[in-house]
């Protein structure tokens, strides 16, 4: 258990390193995201919270994560602790989810720019795009269980997320 939580954990440092370095050769590229940009990656991580196993919502959902990398403007942490201190080690759809987290702080952070510096804010919106596209998996998927979101869904239901995403955020940097 102990050596597959660490190729798990191994796995998202090396996304997250090869994200960062990407963003910022793409970064020095381009210039900021246009409003038409910023509508179609609102618009792709809203339909992907309702349908992230549709078949193509594949290349939408690679389209948005290579935008969100490379425009100069839209900044999303990814901070999978919010989600739970196990998520990272938890299976099935990672990828996905991890996905979706990003596109829904990037959605947030574009229709709410004056709250883009609240962490909280944006983790937060991070988490419910990601239990939205959770619970569209479900119903799919019935057996695709995860602990750590439903135990989100269940703090959720009880008024206490947000105290547990500042929790999570404790092991999140910058």
């Amino acid at each position: 258990m102990n050596i597959r939580r660490s190729i798990t954990l191994m796995c998202c440092v090396t996304l997250c390193a090869a994200l960062i370095a990407g963003s910022l050769c793409a970064q020095t590229q381009r210039g900021p995201s246009t409003p038409e940009e910023r509508a179609k990656a609102v618009k792709i991580a809203h339909e992907l919270e309702n349908d992230p196993l549709s078949a193509d919502m594949k290349d939408k959902r690679e389209w948005l994560l290579r935008w969100i990398i490379e425009v100069p403007d839209i900044h999303v942490i990814i901070c999978t602790g919010v989600l739970g201190p196990k998520f990272a080690s938890e299976k099935p759809f990672s990828g996905e989810l991890i996905a979706q987290q990003m596109a829904s702080e990037a959605a947030f952070i574009i229709e709410n720019p004056t709250k883009a510096d609240d962490k909280l804010a944006v983790y937060t919106a991070g988490a419910e795009g990601v239990l939205k596209a959770y619970q569209s998996i479900q119903k799919q998927k019935p057996k695709a269980k995860r602990p750590s979101l439903d135990a989100l869904l269940e703090q959720r239901a009880n008024g206490k997320l947000q105290d547990a995403i500042k929790q999570g955020m404790a092991g999140c940097t910058k």
